[in-house]
């Protein structure tokens, strides 16, 4: 798709996250924390996604930045393990991070573009998401994000922050 107009750019706030798809989640938390120095914000099951996954970010990096999210499948039917079975562990997602995901994602689909789900779904820490086909993203699958408001205390990701703020 092209020729979408310059309006549609300021409904993307930032980057939210890289999503990288891992067969063994706790053995490249190791790597990430251990080798490259990040730490976990949050760890989290999504039975409706059928995913375990975790949140990394660079220490004292600055409130916003963008996060690295480790995929793991939960179970030999998810997206996930599927993703892994046809094309190995990497690079799966690339995620923005919006002020209102349904808003969003109507003004897309005024402009022509498949999403995966008629509504949003849960996603990490309670947020609310929604994806671009990679057929009308150029083979990149586009999670789009809408980070949880609650009353817990929630970062700029929309990640819950978690006793494990570091592997040990």
């Amino acid at each position: 798709m092209t020729g979408l107009p310059a309006s549609v750019t300021p409904l993307l706030l930032a980057i939210d996250h890289v999503g990288i798809a891992v067969p063994d989640l706790d053995a490249s938390i190791a790597f990430h924390t251990d080798v490259l120095g990040l730490v976990v914000l949050h760890e989290e099951t999504n039975e409706e996604q059928g995913v375990r996954e975790a949140m990394l970010g660079i220490p004292g990096a600055a409130e916003g930045s963008a996060l690295i999210q480790l995929l793991a499948p939960a179970s030999p039917q998810s997206t996930i393990a599927t993703f892994l079975d046809r094309s190995g562990p990497g690079l799966q997602q690339l995620a923005y991070r919006v002020a209102d995901v349904e808003a969003v994602s109507a003004v897309l689909r005024e402009h022509g573009l498949r999403l995966l789900y008629d509504a949003p779904r849960r996603g990490t820490a309670g947020s609310r998401i929604n994806f671009i086909h990679p057929k009308d993203a150029g083979g990149v699958l586009v999670e789009l994000v809408e980070p949880a408001s609650s009353s817990a205390e929630v970062g700029a990701h929309g990640a819950v922050e978690t006793e494990r703020s570091t592997r040990g």
